[in-house]
């Protein structure tokens, strides 16, 4: 058996999020705290971050994909409701092109539908030469520090650097590389579930244009902005983010 270190929690129908670059299971704590209420949550550890640092890192969008799918088909999920952030968003899109009458619900949070991310507060390029450089630690602390409006400052940061900084640095390259061969915008007509793209409005690393693609392009698709958040909306107004989860899923 395979199955990916995880973190699962309640009961009722099938909650999985994916957490994004750098990221790990433990960044949802309080989100898994709150939805298990009413769901059975399962937040999975990407092959190389977090807790599954010890594996070796996918080297496509699409393999991350699969290795959730596989987890899932090993504790026997059916239907599921989706997040994802960033990269994960990116991930997410993959499972639902592969899994369509599987995913109920899918939620993009944070993300868009290409890779390469044009406008991003630096290029891909640039993030992978300083990571060969600086190493994982120090490219956590400072590529986080734009997930913030506050910057360092923000009272999430280092929790997210501490997640980050588990992250095998070969995992990190690999993950950077695969963001920017991948290419979703072709698949979104076929994405029929219900969708809720959540994006702060001053995220550096998602721009505007990404997230009006998205919005243009699914065809069952709510926008929400959250005013005066940047890339980690969740941590910087959390109250308000699961007031859109909430509403978004009580449809």
């Amino acid at each position: 058996m395979s199955t990916l270190p995880f973190i699962r929690k309640g009961s009722g129908p099938t909650m999985v999020l994916v957490h994004g670059y750098l990221g790990g299971a433990v960044q949802w704590a309080h989100e898994i705290e709150y939805l298990a209420e009413e769901f059975d949550v399962i937040a999975p550890n990407l092959p190389g971050f977090g807790a599954a640092a010890d594996r070796e890192g996918c080297t496509s969008i699409e393999g991350m994909a699969d290795a959730i799918l596989g987890l899932l088909d090993e504790l026997d999920v059916g239907e599921f409701r989706l997040l994802g952030h960033s990269m994960g968003g990116m991930i997410v899109q993959e499972m639902a092109r592969k899994r369509p009458n599987q995913v109920v619900k899918l939620i993009l949070y944070g993300t868009g539908p290409l890779g390469m991310m044009p406008n991003r507060f630096e290029p891909l390029s640039t993030s992978k030469e300083r990571l060969l450089q600086d190493g994982v630690e120090e490219s956590i602390r400072r590529v986080g520090a734009t997930w913030f409006i506050s910057g360092r400052e923000a009272s999430g940061h280092p929790v997210l650097c501490n997640i980050g900084a588990q992250a095998s640095k070969g995992a990190a390259v690999r993950a950077l590389d695969a963001m920017a061969d991948w290419d979703g915008r072709d698949a979104l007509p076929s994405l029929s579930m219900p969708t809720l793209i959540i994006w702060g409005d001053t995220d550096r690393s998602y721009r505007w244009p990404q997230i009006e693609h998205l919005w243009t392009n699914l065809p069952d698709v709510r926008l929400s902005v959250i005013p005066r958040t940047s890339h980690a909306a969740h941590l910087e107004k959390p109250m308000l983010f699961r007031a859109l989860l909430e509403d978004f899923l009580s449809e």
